[in-house]
């Protein structure tokens, strides 16, 4: 099946791509092995053109889960990994430096079971290195054969712009979702200026604009219960938001992922959703966005529902928001 493409790099990728975290990592329980391999095979019969895993999903078993599930089908995807964050010795990592990067790619690829990785994000900026050697390592990487492609997660534009001196970024990825808007602050436009793709993890923002999330009764070691907009007393307020969200979806005739996913969608041609699911059913709901056309008026309305200013909570922890260095909004409160 022939999906709706984008451009990433030289290369045509679908517009909606599969983002492999939930699968070993964050969310509510693992599936079992054998759902998540008939997950990663449904979405690659779909024609899904591109995965997207790291190093740190699940201390690496995100990435040995695809190198047992679908290496068979190198050939039919585009394959995206991250460095810099890592589990080194059973504990989280964050290490920008040459060396560290160097290690984890290999890594990376011992896990998958390949020789080559298409794309290479720097997961976090490592604030104690250079963006430059971070960079200079990618380059390496990909003199050596073992990677194609330099990405960047969750940066700034000033730093989007240091690294694509040293070598062509190809694509940066960043929350993005109508909840989370801060790449539009100065991420969106840099991308689309300098040639490079945009990849919106979260665009259905953690399942909030999905339907999923109706009170904060979470499994324990999900994410979601340490992030302020997803738990009491700022859950309930933020719900009363999305019930406008998810009547402006019914009204299109769409569902509430699909409205969100289109919405990301219509924010530039140099835009990719990356949602995640461990569900085939809600993957084809996913995908189902791009044959659901939803009117102009609807996309246009969704802009006004989720002003910073009415979201209760910030997007993270005051120890992750450390970690990110996109842009804040105007108006947005940390603490």
């Amino acid at each position: 099946m022939a999906l709706e493409t984008r451009t990433l790099g030289d290369r045509p990728v679908s517009a909606i791509a599969l983002g492999c975290m939930n699968l070993s990592h964050a969310y509510d329980v693992t599936p079992p092995e054998a759902e998540a391999v008939a997950l990663l095979n449904r979405a690659l019969d779909l024609g899904v053109t591109m995965l997207d895993t790291a190093a740190l999903y699940g201390g690496g078993e995100n990435e040995k889960l695809l190198g047992r599930a679908v290496m068979h089908r190198r050939a039919e995807f585009t394959l995206a990994s991250k460095c810099v964050l890592d589990m080194i010795d059973g504990k989280r990592s964050l290490n920008g430096s040459p060396a560290a990067i160097a290690a984890s790619i290999d890594r990376s690829l011992a896990r998958l079971g390949t020789d080559h990785i298409d794309l290479m994000y720097l997961h976090r900026l490592d604030k104690a290195v250079p963006i430059e050697d971070s960079v200079g390592a990618l380059v390496r990487a990909i003199e050596a054969g073992k990677i194609g492609m330099v990405g960047l997660s969750e940066m700034s534009a000033e730093t989007i712009r240091r690294a694509h001196a040293v070598h062509p970024v190809t694509a940066v990825q960043s929350e993005y979702s109508p909840m989370v808007r801060n790449p539009e602050v100065a991420v969106l436009e840099t991308c689309r200026a300098l040639g490079i793709a945009f990849v919106a993890f979260s665009p259905v923002a953690r399942g909030m604009l999905a339907g999923a999330i109706r009170d904060d009764a979470y499994t324990p070691g999900d994410i979601r219960a340490t992030m302020p907009r997803f738990i009491a007393p700022q859950l309930a307020h933020n719900l009363d938001l999305v019930a406008a969200f998810d009547a402006a979806a019914a009204d299109a005739g769409a569902t509430p992922a699909q409205l969100a996913l289109a919405w990301v969608l219509s924010r530039g041609d140099h835009v990719i959703a990356l949602p995640g699911t461990r569900s085939i059913a809600h993957l084809e709901e996913d995908l189902a966005t791009l044959a659901t056309p939803i009117p102009a008026a609807t996309l246009a309305a969704v802009d006004a529902m989720f002003a910073i200013q009415d979201i209760a909570g910030p997007r993270y922890t005051a120890a992750m928001q450390a970690m990110i260095e996109t842009e804040l909004l105007p108006g947005e409160v940390l603490a």
